[in-house]
C-alpha cells in the first residue's frame, strides 16, 4: 500500500511540474504592440475665410502686401513666412486671390522666389525689403549698398500663372557700378557699366538677345536667373 501510494504523489509531482513549465513566464518579461509614433505633416490651407488660415503654427507672416492681381475687382493677397524658430531657413512665399464671398483661395506657393534673409555669417542679405502689387503685377524689391546690390523683380498674372517678366539689379563694386536689366519672355538684356576709377566716370551699354524664357512664379529662383543671363552674355 506504501509503495502505491508513493508512486502516486511521484506522478503528481511530476504532472504539476510540467503544467508550470508551460504556463509560467518571466516576471520581468512584457508583451506589447508597437505603435506607429510618425507624426503626420498638416497639408497648407488651400483656402479660408482670412490670412491667418493659411500660415501654420512654425511660421510667422514677414511681409504683406494686398492689391487687384487679377484684376477681378476684389483685392489680393501676397505674403512672406518665415520660420519662427529658424532665421537662415529659406523663406516661402504665397499670393491668396479673393473670391466674390469674402474667402482667399491659395493661388501660388513658392519656396525659391524669395531670397534668404540671412547668410551664413548672420548677416542680413538686402535691408530694405519690400513687396507690392500694382496693376496686374506682384513686384518684389530687395536692396542693399553692399556686395549683394539691389534686386527689382516684377511678375505679371496672365492666364491664371504669374509669369516673371522683368528683373533689374544694380551692384556697385570696387571701381565700378554695373546694371543689368532683362526681360526673359522677350529675351532683352541690357547691361550697364559705370567706371568709377576716372574722373569723367565714362559709362558703356550693351544690348543682347538671348533665348526667350518663361519663368513661373512658383519655381524660378531670381538670383539664379541673374546668374544664368551674366553667364550667357559674357
Amino acid at each position: 500500500m506504501k509503495k502505491i501510494i508513493s508512486t502516486l504523489f511521484f506522478a503528481s509531482l511530476i504532472v504539476y511540474s510540467c503544467n508550470k513549465t508551460k504556463t509560467d513566464t518571466p516576471k520581468n518579461s512584457v508583451n506589447f504592440i508597437k505603435k506607429d509614433t510618425v507624426q503626420v505633416q498638416k497639408e497648407p490651407s488651400t483656402s479660408g475665410k482670412q490670412v491667418s488660415d493659411f500660415v501654420s503654427n512654425q511660421y510667422e507672416i514677414q511681409y504683406e502686401t494686398e492689391g487687384d492681381l487679377n484684376q477681378d475687382g476684389f483685392p489680393d493677397k501676397a505674403l512672406v513666412l518665415r520660420k519662427k524658430e529658424d532665421t537662415l531657413a529659406q523663406r516661402t512665399m504665397i499670393v491668396l486671390l479673393k473670391n466674390p464671398d469674402k474667402t482667399y483661395r491659395l493661388f501660388k506657393r513658392s519656396e525659391t522666389v524669395f531670397p534668404d534673409e540671412y547668410n551664413e555669417s548672420g548677416y542680413k542679405i538686402h535691408d530694405p525689403e519690400d513687396i507690392s502689387i500694382e496693376k496686374g503685377t506682384l513686384n518684389i524689391n530687395l536692396y542693399d549698398i553692399g556686395p549683394y546690390g539691389n534686386r527689382f523683380s516684377k511678375f505679371k498674372y496672365m492666364n491664371d500663372n504669374l509669369i516673371l517678366t522683368y528683373i533689374e539689379t544694380y551692384n556697385m563694386g570696387a571701381g565700378s557700378h554695373s546694371a543689368l536689366y532683362y526681360e526673359p519672355m522677350k529675351g532683352k538684356v541690357t547691361l550697364e557699366t559705370v567706371n568709377t576709377m576716372e574722373e569723367a566716370m565714362p559709362s558703356e551699354t550693351k544690348k543682347v538677345q538671348v533665348k526667350k524664357e518663361r519663368f513661373l512664379f512658383e519655381n524660378v529662383s531670381p538670383d539664379d536667373v541673374v546668374t544664368n543671363v551674366y553667364n550667357a552674355v559674357e
